[in-house]
């Protein structure tokens, strides 16, 4: 089933790769709250944990990343 998961976040994985390789480097050097960054966060989760919790994981960090939010190192669990 765990494997099943993993699969299924694959075109997860290559939408967060597409937006690594063409869009990131179009906005520049803007400091990130977290490391790793919301991204890279996003892949390690997606491929740990598959696309639910991985998912969830992401969407978790995504919406932390504000003014109000959290800031730091903050590994995938």
């Amino acid at each position: 089933m765990k494997r099943l998961m993993q699969i299924l976040s694959i075109p997860f994985i290559l939408i967060i790769k597409i937006y690594q390789w063409c869009i990131s480097p179009l906005l520049g050097a803007n400091k990130c709250r977290y490391t790793p960054t919301c991204s890279q966060y996003g892949l390690e989760a997606l491929r740990k944990h598959g696309l639910f919790k991985g998912g969830w994981l992401a969407a978790k960090r995504i919406l932390s990343c504000n003014p109000w939010g959290g800031h730091g190192y903050d590994p995938v669990p």
